[in-house]
């Protein structure tokens, strides 16, 4: 299990459009060999099918896609956004920090969302990976977090 490991970590990326910001993080998890082309694609897709139901809380996406669209190993990537972009989200746009979460079973999946939902609920660890400087940053916040 790969949880934003400082290769999975991307800052002050620039996306024109939710697709853009959600393709950053996809790009992540593909260059780690966590999963395939067609997992991003899968992403776009639910996106454009189902709308932003992932943006589950103010600021925060974590769009996904089901494991057999391209999962090989569970894990999470984390993107932080240069500017706040729309997702078309009620009360929780604009979206700045954006997880993408790939999972090869439903298992991994409550797993890998409860560790991220344990990270985001303390509010200092959000303005935290706001201001992180490096990926290394970043990583050591998890490793300080999970303490």
């Amino acid at each position: 299990m790969r949880f934003l490991e400082p290769s999975l970590i991307s800052l002050d990326v620039e996306a024109k459009n939710a697709e853009e910001a959600i393709r950053a993080a996809g790009r992540l998890l593909v260059d780690s060999g966590a999963a395939k082309n067609s997992y991003i694609e899968a992403m776009l897709a639910s996106y454009r099918e189902k709308g932003p139901y992932f943006v589950l809380a103010p600021r925060i996406a974590l769009p996904h896609a089901k494991a057999e669209d391209g999962v090989n190993e569970a894990s999470v990537s984390f993107v932080r956004l240069k500017q706040p972009i729309e997702f078309g989200h009620a009360h929780n746009d604009p979206v700045e920090l954006v997880f993408a979460l790939g999972s090869s079973s439903s298992e991994e999946h409550i797993t890998l969302l409860r560790k991220l939902t344990t990270l985001l609920n303390n509010p200092a660890n959000v303005e935290a990976m706001k201001q992180a400087a490096t990926p290394d940053e970043v990583s050591a916040l998890l490793a300080k977090a999970e303490a």
